[in-house]
């Protein structure tokens, strides 16, 4: 059975999109070209950042038609995050929301690609 191996992100620069998710995440790229770029998720999961000049075939997307998603363990973590992320200058599209599937909140890459962090659960 094949198995989801990349979540990939067309981005203007790939090159400055891989700095700002490394710095973000804590986890250096272990590619880096100035046409594709790639940082480990987690066992087995990479983001892979693709320019979008020269993906083929041609990318029509832009950022924040779709979002990576974090899961932290705790309502207390989201929102430790978005108040780290905030303090670094991170567009925040929605700030620290109680849903009916838990605690989350949205920032944007310089993309614009929606990078939602979440807790699931807890009362």
């Amino acid at each position: 059975m094949a198995e989801f191996t990349f979540v990939i992100l067309y981005v203007d620069n790939p090159p400055a999109s891989a700095e700002f998710y490394a710095d973000l995440l804590g986890r250096p790229p272990v590619e880096v070209s100035p046409t594709f770029a790639m940082l480990p998720l987690r066992e087995g999961v990479m983001l892979g950042l693709w320019s979008r000049h020269t993906v083929e075939p041609a990318a029509t997307a832009t950022g924040g038609g779709a979002e990576v998603a974090l899961a932290v363990g705790s309502f207390a973590e989201v929102d430790a995050l978005h108040a780290d992320w905030s303090g670094r200058g991170l567009a925040i599209a929605q700030t620290p929301t109680q849903m009916d599937f838990g605690r989350t909140f949205v920032a944007l890459d310089p993309d614009g690609h929606r990078v939602r962090v979440m807790a699931m659960g807890e009362a």
